[in-house]
């Protein structure tokens, strides 16, 4: 993990205001090594910037005091919030992801590219499908 640490995969400002222990198990933290040895550092390679992760691991109680879905892939360490730090950048990096060989799950441009969800799945099933909402 080169540019990404497990502290900022799982740091949440909710999970510390409402007392969650928003901590991966050993299965989900291999994902979330996973997740950023085949995307995130990557994508940050690509950038050729620093990237700011919004969300990462969540657990159960995270998911759902965020109003996160039932089947959210952040609830196995499976992805990741990141922003560039601005919704323009956000929307470049969406497109260079795009055009990049980097295999991801889905890379979604949230809200007008408030923010990029990108996700990856540990056992090489990705779809590769971009959607902006």
């Amino acid at each position: 993990m080169r540019h990404f640490t497990y502290q900022e995969l799982t740091r949440s400002a909710t999970a510390s205001r409402l007392g969650i222990a928003n901590i991966p198990n050993q299965r989900q933290r291999r994902n979330l090594r996973c997740l950023v040895e085949a995307v995130l550092d990557p994508v940050r390679t690509l950038w050729g910037k620093p990237l700011l992760v919004t969300s990462g691991y969540r657990c159960e109680a995270l998911n759902k005091a965020v109003g996160g879905v039932p089947d959210s892939q952040h609830k196995e360490g499976n992805a990741a919030d990141i922003t560039t730090g601005n919704a323009k950048d956000n929307e470049r990096l969406f497109n260079l992801i795009i055009n990049s060989n980097i295999a991801y799950d889905q890379l979604i441009g949230e809200q007008n590219f408030r923010w990029l969800h990108i996700s990856h799945n540990s056992n090489g099933a990705n779809r590769n499908q971009a959607i902006m909402l």
